[in-house]
């Protein structure tokens, strides 16, 4: 047998990979010649010192049940949000319908108000003319409201302290609407 084919049976040997007739072969090999020997006595001490001064490894405890359970966990969890999303959706497409025609109801019954009023001023001016004297508390009323509503407005709005506060407010309700609409991330 050459050197060289014992330093490769050798390297085989050490992985594990060396028949057991090879195996042999290369203890009577090495028997014989002294310089084999030593590149396998320096072989081994390196692997030795590399053992020695590698980090210990971590033998992991998770198997493939556990990983399968969590990767099945995740698509139940995504599909879940992937429901609360679509629900949401469709909840808001049935507030748009709704909304709309509350609006228009709303809209209609605000602006029929003045008009009524019209109409009963025009077409019953005695009726109108007895009940202006008892509404003259209520009047008076909003005409002291009216007055307090503006100088509440005069202190809160001097240095821009109303448009501060509203600027803040809508600052606030677009980032919690933004956190709130995101699209689901997976984790």
């Amino acid at each position: 047998m050459r050197c060289r084919d014992a330093k490769r049976w050798l390297g085989a040997q050490r992985d594990g990979d060396l028949a057991q007739p090879d195996a042999q072969a290369l203890e009577e090999h090495l028997h014989n010649c002294a310089a084999c020997r030593a590149f396998e006595q320096c072989q081994r001490r390196l692997d030795t010192m590399l053992v020695h001064t590698s980090t210990p490894r971590m033998h992991t405890s998770i198997s493939t049940d556990h990983i399968m359970l969590a990767i099945q966990q995740q698509r139940r969890i995504t599909q879940q949000l992937e429901d609360i999303r679509q629900q949401q959706q469709s909840r808001m497409e049935r507030m748009r319908t709704v909304g709309a025609a509350c609006a228009a109801i709303g809209f209609f019954t605000l602006s029929s108000i003045p008009l009524l009023l019209l109409a009963v001023t025009i077409i019953q001016t005695d009726l109108v003319v007895k009940i202006l004297p008892l509404l003259t508390g209520v009047i008076d009323l909003f005409v002291i409201l009216a007055q307090y509503i503006t100088i509440g407005l005069t202190l809160v709005t001097r240095d821009n302290w109303l448009l501060s506060g509203v600027a803040f407010a809508v600052v606030v309700m677009m980032g919690m609407w933004l956190r709130l609409m995101r699209y689901p991330q997976e984790a």
